[in-house]
């Protein structure tokens, strides 16, 4: 496994670690809270580390392995062909566009301030890279189990994602921090690329 991706997987399970170990400190202090006003009394308002620390908590067991799975599936071959670092800065700027996304929503949508964990928007961005980067390559979902192309996939993804945060149906998922994390993979790719909107 490339050196970064190896890394990524081992803090986060770091992280998840620290969590169980100090107790709810850890995510109140290093979790994303959105910068508003009214803060629940035992949450740390905005501090300028959240928008990467929280990339390294999960809310639950099967948060951090599922997205541990994701690095494990995207992240060796995303990392291999980017090289380390520039797969370093890419990473991080989807967590970053991720947790932008995320707040923006909370503030103009005035929802009640909850923590954001978890490294699903790096992952997004991930997804995003690897079906740009190998079209044609053949995923295989797990629910259901249908094979099909990394770009149908990913768009597929995409599309669930906007559905499901513009109707609310999943709650206490972060669908725009998901779809933050993919929109700012796709402008950094296209930066990259010297391709629209950059060229």
């Amino acid at each position: 496994m490339p050196p970064v991706t190896q890394a990524l997987i081992g803090l986060n399970i770091v992280g998840f670690a620290l969590q169980q170990l100090l107790g709810p400190w850890v995510t109140m202090t290093f979790a994303l809270w959105p910068p508003v006003p009214v803060m629940p009394g035992d949450a740390m308002p905005f501090q300028i580390w959240q928008p990467v620390s929280y990339a390294f908590l999960h809310g639950n067991l099967a948060h951090l392995m599922f997205n541990m799975l994701g690095f494990w599936m995207l992240g060796r071959d995303v990392e291999e062909v980017f090289g380390s670092i520039r797969y370093l800065k890419y990473y991080f700027t989807c967590v970053i566009t991720a947790a932008v996304a995320q707040m923006l929503v909370v503030v103009l949508l005035d929802q009640p301030p909850a923590p954001t964990v978890g490294a699903s928007g790096g992952v997004f961005g991930l997804l995003l890279a690897y079906g740009m980067l190998f079209p044609r390559r053949r995923l295989m979902l797990l629910f259901p189990p249908i094979p099909m192309q990394a770009r149908t996939f990913v768009t597929l993804y995409g599309l669930i994602e906007l559905v499901l945060g513009i109707t609310g149906t999943q709650s206490g998922v972060a669908h725009f921090a998901h779809l933050g994390g993919l929109v700012g993979g796709f402008f950094l790719l296209q930066y990259w690329r010297r391709r629209w909107p950059f060229g």
